[in-house]
């Protein structure tokens, strides 16, 4: 498959969004990152994503500003731990459109593997994307759960940006 064009610059925001987050790695990183990765080994063991492949991303994330660098120490190293910025945070309506678009177009084989949005503002699984679809309150990382039927515990509460 060819490398696709530079969309960096089109007068379409749809094309200069998907230049930064169009890579499937680069959304699954920030599903990851809102759900509380940090560190390189969170985000390779959940992804099962090559050493190469995952730097690359993190890079080009921290670069378009999506994601933030914060050093720590580990055993004597510095490390480097993944934040989100306020405008990775900015994304979570788009990964919940594309898990709504999911469970209804593409569900699993097993009916019992769902995932829902929960709002834990009013404890309600939201339809919608943005806002709760039960109380109309918007939503954001530090007040969803993702409710995963798969996983124990079944719920996962998602971080956000620090605050600035």
């Amino acid at each position: 498959m060819p490398l696709r064009s530079d969309w960096s610059a089109e007068l379409c925001p749809i094309a200069r969004t998907l230049d930064v987050v169009g890579d499937p790695w680069a959304l699954l990183v920030l599903r990851q990152a809102l759900s509380g990765a940090r560190r390189f080994e969170e985000f390779r063991s959940a992804l099962g994503i090559a050493d190469n492949v995952l730097s690359r991303r993190l890079r080009t994330l921290v670069e378009q500003g999506l994601l933030e660098r914060s050093p720590y120490t580990d055993s004597g190293r510095t490390r480097d731990e993944y934040l989100l910025t306020p405008a990775g945070s900015d994304l979570l309506p788009v990964v919940h459109a594309l898990l709504l678009w999911g469970e209804k177009h593409r569900p699993h084989d097993d009916p019992a593997v769902r995932m829902a949005i929960v709002h834990r503002g009013c404890g309600q699984v939201s339809r919608y994307a943005e806002v709760c679809s039960e109380c109309g309150e918007e939503l954001r990382p530090d007040d969803v759960t993702w409710r995963k039927s798969w996983r124990e515990p079944q719920d996962l509460p998602l971080v956000g940006a620090r605050p600035q």
